[in-house]
């Protein structure tokens, strides 16, 4: 038996240009999921029959949902995928999945063409995409973490959510350019297929950057590693192996809780929200949007490195406690915004709140587990705690709307919130406990 490889160490400047291929198909994986909810307000009466608009947005939510039904299946999937062959070659097979996605959602015809096959395709589109999101994030959120260096993984794991933002800032330019070079009876026929049909396209870019990557060190120690015969026949599947970690499993799940349904309030149905409920235009809740994020995404690498400094429970409690006492009151003022300046700055202080859950959720829950279990430890009670509480968020809402009873939705988010906070109270601090500390 050959003694197990060894590997020279890894320079800062290698660590960038695989972080940044990395980071660049997760920007287009999360563009061509995020168009889908920065789009619905022009393809929903496409794909769906004639109603009022909340009734329609109601359909395409429920879409918007069910792909995130697929997140878990992704997530297990992927996840073992990605701790048998390699984080690299999970990341590429998610981006080609979201490129058949996005294409297929570009290509098919609408309602008054084909009937009923308009809406199945959209979910069977829906559903790849899906797959393809519920093992990217497992399989992103340790790439990074691996890729990084222990003194600054805060930091570099938190371009997992700039390029996530960036996605959806980038989904919002896409629409923001199109409404300024086509009228709205364009965008309603045909204009809202481009930025899906730009996705596709992105995503073969994406594939092409990813091939550069690099494979991580803690994977290729662990692969190159001796055992014999005997020790690989007794091994044990990865489900079993992971639910030897009930612990870190539920933890996934608490600290996930909270954030997924917060996040997804104020940033994918906030732009619903000032529309349907503050009484903006489209364009005006498309422009504070975009610019909230921007904030937001440069809070991310700020929050990081902070992370890296005072640990990772510090920030974590920064957000569960402005998230319980401040859901309410931000929503109700959103709410009842005089204009967009005063939305802008409400929607950034919740943003900024946010930044608390985004910058480093990903790094924690990587280092909760240990190599061989990470990107599915790491992928599927994360995926799981998304489809029920964060994919099912938009829905909540416009039904609560619809039911003449929104505020119950703002108690809800709270709630959701306030949970996790009790996760962060009772959890360690994962920054001194981490696990990749051991390879």
């Amino acid at each position: 038996m050959l003694p197990p490889a060894t590997t020279a160490p890894r320079t800062m400047a290698s660590r960038i240009r695989s972080i940044f291929s990395g980071s660049v198909g997760n920007l287009v994986e999360w563009y061509d999921w995020y168009v889908y909810s920065a789009f619905a307000l022009y393809f929903a009466p496409a794909f769906f029959p004639k109603g009022n608009l909340t009734a329609q947005l109601l359909n395409s939510a429920a879409i918007f949902a069910v792909g995130f039904l697929m997140r878990p299946l992704g997530g297990w999937l992927m996840g073992i995928y990605a701790d048998r062959h390699g984080r690299k070659a999970a990341l590429l097979l998610s981006v080609l999945l979201m490129c058949g996605g996005s294409l297929l959602i570009a290509l098919t015809p609408s309602y008054s063409q084909i009937g009923v096959a308009a809406p199945i395709l959209l979910v069977l589109a829906r559903l790849l995409q899906g797959l393809s999101v519920g093992g990217e994030y497992g399989t992103s959120a340790t790439y990074l973490s691996e890729m990084a260096d222990q003194r600054n993984r805060g930091f570099f794991s938190s371009f997992q959510y700039v390029t996530l933002i960036a996605g959806q800032l980038l989904a919002l330019l896409v629409q923001l350019g199109l409404q300024q070079v086509l009228t709205t009876e364009e965008l309603y026929a045909w204009g809202w297929r481009v930025p899906f049909a730009i996705g596709a396209v992105a995503a073969l870019v994406a594939l092409y950057l990813r091939r550069t990557m690099e494979e991580t060190d803690a994977f290729t120690k662990q692969t190159t590693a001796p055992a014999t015969p005997a020790a690989l026949a007794a091994a044990p599947s990865k489900l079993t192996l992971l639910l030897r970690y009930p612990h870190e499993v539920l933890t996934v799940v608490g600290l996930t809780l909270g954030g997924t349904v917060v996040f997804y309030t104020f940033t994918t149905y906030v732009q619903k929200f000032l529309v349907n409920t503050a009484g903006f235009s489209k364009d005006a809740a498309t422009i504070v949007s975009f610019g909230a994020l921007g904030v937001a995404m440069l809070l991310q690498p700020v929050l990081g490195a902070i992370s890296d400094r005072v640990g990772r429970r510090p920030v974590l409690l920064f957000f569960g406690v402005g998230s319980t006492l401040g859901t309410y009151p931000l929503l109700t003022a959103l709410g009842h915004s005089a204009g967009p300046g005063a939305a802008f700055g409400l929607l950034v202080l919740a943003l900024c709140i946010v930044s608390g859950y985004t910058s480093i959720n990903a790094v924690v829950k990587a280092e909760l587990f240990p190599t061989e279990i990470r990107a599915l430890g790491v992928g599927l009670p994360y995926a799981l705690t998304v489809a029920v509480f964060g994919g099912s968020a938009e829905y909540v809402a416009l039904l609560a709307k619809d039911q003449g009873v929104e505020t119950w939705f703002y108690w809800y988010v709270t709630a959701c919130a306030a949970i996790s906070l009790v996760v962060y109270l009772r959890m360690n601090d994962t920054r001194d406990t981490s696990r990749m500390r051991e390879e």
